[in-house]
C-alpha cells in the first residue's frame, strides 16, 4: 500500500468518523435537548420557544457547515457512489429547512413569544418527519463509509 493509498483510506475512515459525528450533534440537539426543554415546568411556552429558535437556528449553521465539509470530503476521497445517495439526502434536508421551514417556524415562533396564538399548522411535525429522515440518512452514510473503505472500482 503506497503513502497515498493509507491517506486515502485514512480520509476515508475520517469521513465516516465525520458522518457519524454530524449524527451526534442531530441526535444530541433535535432528539434529547429540544424534547427536555419542552418538560421544564419552569420553561414557559414563549421562552422555550425563544430558546429554540435560537437552538435550531445554531444548529442549521452548524448542520450547513457540516454538510460542506462532508461534501467535499466525500468528493475528494471518492467514497463508492452509495454512500452518495444518503450523503445528499442529508444535505438536502438541511437546504430544505434552512431555505424554507426554519424561517416558517420562526414567524410562528415569534408570534408565540409575542403572546398571540397562531392557527394550528404542520410544520412541527413536517421538521419532525425531516429530522428523522435526515437522522436515517447519516447513519446509513455513516455505516457505509466505515464498512466500504477501499474505493470504488
Amino acid at each position: 500500500m503506497t503513502t497515498l493509498d493509507r491517506r486515502l483510506a485514512s480520509l476515508r475512515c475520517a469521513l465516516g468518523a465525520l458522518i457519524l459525528l454530524w449524527a451526534g450533534v442531530l441526535i444530541g440537539i433535535s432528539f434529547l435537548a429540544a424534547p427536555a426543554k419542552f418538560n421544564a415546568p419552569s420553561l414557559s411556552l414563549p421562552v422555550a420557544m425563544d430558546v429554540g429558535r435560537q437552538e435550531f437556528g445554531l444548529l442549521n449553521r452548524v448542520e450547513i457547515g457540516l454538510a460542506i465539509v462532508t461534501l467535499a470530503l466525500a468528493a475528494y476521497v471518492r467514497p463508492r457512489r452509495v454512500i452518495w445517495l444518503p450523503l445528499a439526502v442529508a444535505a438536502l434536508v438541511v437546504a430544505v429547512q434552512a431555505l424554507w421551514l426554519l424561517p416558517l417556524l420562526d414567524a410562528r415562533a415569534l408570534s408565540i413569544i409575542q403572546g398571540e396564538t397562531p392557527q394550528p399548522a404542520p410544520w412541527h411535525m413536517v421538521y419532525i418527519v425531516l429530522e428523522v429522515t435526515k437522522l436515517l440518512a447519516l447513519l446509513v452514510a455513516g455505516w457505509l463509509a466505515l464498512r466500504t473503505l477501499r474505493p470504488e472500482r
